[in-house]
């Protein structure tokens, strides 16, 4: 390990400035005036892939934006494992609030200031240039064979990305797969997420008359859909924060006490809770704490409500249809399928014969989990605990990497979630940074991961 830790140290200065090559790349993937960009991002990733040693890199071309595949299989009898990342950014808007370029890649104090810096480019370089390091400490090889997948849509969906997966299963097999767009705690305090939460996306609308009505006229008379629409929305909880749903729990994975003991390493009380959220008070299932229900318990949520009259002034008009846009996240076992036709169902069910209701499925997404006791896992730990000097928590995320479940359903693998960036790195927003050295412990923790990997029995 000493070996490949002195090779990262001795070209810590020449791995910035690569990556602030990278960066400099102004790759958004969701404005089409960006696609030479785009395509420039994945011709250098593919560059710096071959740099590292990869002896297959080809960049296949999509419907959408391109996907950067290589790969090093040197080690027979070893385990194989792929990396997934993506070279894509969010666009800058609003520009006025940089303190710099946004793609001028400035290295200000500890932190190295860019759209991209930690979501995703600092965190997939890492990872690339932790291989390079190895390729060097042990001449020329890798004690486990490698696989890297870079993708160009994940901003925009990802559209693309499954459709390929399932398509070029042969190339891509694996033993373990690790992703890395994520974040820890601290500088000095890593964590490991194990969990990922799953998702459905609809849209309920409530339909009464054929048209709007003029309310002194036939107020009174017709079940007002919107009155309609918010009495159904009610009716999806109960009380205590619970859903309503018929059978929405019947596959919930309970928590066991070493989960939540797990989770309650992880510092989070009402305090941080108020001051992140800027609400008066905590609300939800009040058996499980704020950090239990966050990430290890489902939920749906009304996102946005539209119809009538929200114009300026008044307009006494009685409105034909409302609508309402619904999602829930889901925890490993629901299928966002089974969710979307249990919801379906409740939904007639307690509609009132005075308006009718419809329910569309706008997406879906799985939920994924990797056991905090597995063997992938406590490689996971291990190699953080060499990175960054410290034993990391365990802790649950509450939103959805789409990619993790497709992953772990295509190959039946762990799917290892070890990130590098930090909570207040400004991700889609202004002044978006990295921390120089979440960047080096990365590159040491992804090192020190692919070598205990090379010994870990994953089965």
């Amino acid at each position: 390990m000493s070996d490949v830790f002195s090779v990262i140290d001795q070209q810590a200065g020449l791995f910035l400035a690569e990556l602030q090559e990278f960066l400099r790349i102004p790759s958004i993937s969701t404005l089409p005036e960006h696609q030479g960009d785009i395509q420039r991002a994945a011709e250098w990733a593919a560059d710096k892939l071959r740099a590292a040693g990869m002896t297959d890199v080809q960049v296949f071309p999509t419907p959408g934006h391109p996907i950067v595949y290589g790969a090093w299989n040197g080690a027979p009898g070893a385990p194989t494992v792929l990396i997934y990342g993506h070279y894509d950014v969010q666009p800058v808007d609003p520009v006025s609030e940089w303190r710099s370029d946004p793609f001028s890649a400035e290295v200000s104090g500890d932190y190295i200031l860019a759209r991209g810096s930690s979501d995703d480019k600092g965190q997939v370089f890492a990872n690339i240039k932790a291989v390079a390091a190895l390729m060097q400490a042990h001449g020329g090889k890798l004690p486990v064979n490698v696989k890297f997948l870079i993708e160009g849509e994940e901003e925009i969906g990802g559209a693309n990305l499954d459709p390929f997966i399932l398509s070029h299963l042969d190339l891509l097999r694996c033993d373990v797969a690790i992703v890395s767009d994520t974040a820890i705690l601290s500088l000095d305090q890593p964590a490991v997420i194990y969990g990922l939460r799953g998702l459905v996306y609809l849209e309920l609308e409530v339909r009464g008359p054929d048209h709007d009505l003029h309310s002194g006229q036939y107020g009174g008379s017709v079940h007002n859909p919107l009155q309609a629409l918010c009495e159904i929305v009610a009716a999806l909880h109960h009380p205590d924060g619970s859903v309503a749903v018929e059978g929405f729990y019947d596959t919930v994975r309970p928590l066991d006490a070493a989960e939540r003991q797990a989770m309650a390493q992880v510092p989070f009380d009402e305090a941080d809770w108020k001051a992140q959220t800027g609400a008066p008070a905590p609300w939800g299932e009040p058996e499980y704490t704020l950090r239990e229900r966050i990430g290890a318990r489902p939920t749906l949520e009304v996102n946005g409500i539209v119809g009538g009259f929200t114009g300026h002034g008044s307009k006494t008009v009685l409105p034909a249809k409302g609508m309402a846009k619904i999602s829930c996240r889901l925890v490993p076992d629901q299928d966002p399928h089974e969710i979307e036709n249990l919801i379906r169902a409740y939904v007639a069910k307690i509609t009132p014969p005075t308006v009718t209701s419809e329910v569309r499925a706008l997406s879906h997404g799985h939920g994924a989990m990797v056991p905090i006791d597995s063997p992938a896992m406590q490689a996971a730990v291990r190699a953080y605990e060499r990175g960054f000097g410290r034993k990391p928590v365990f802790t649950r995320e509450g939103g959805s990497i789409p990619v993790v479940a497709t992953l772990s359903r295509a190959f039946d693998i762990p799917v290892l979630l070890v990130g590098y960036g930090l909570p207040d790195d400004g991700l889609h927003g202004p002044n978006e940074h990295f921390h120089v050295q979440c960047f080096y412990r990365g590159i040491k923790t992804a090192a020190a991961l692919l070598e205990d990997l090379a010994t870990t029995r994953l089965k």
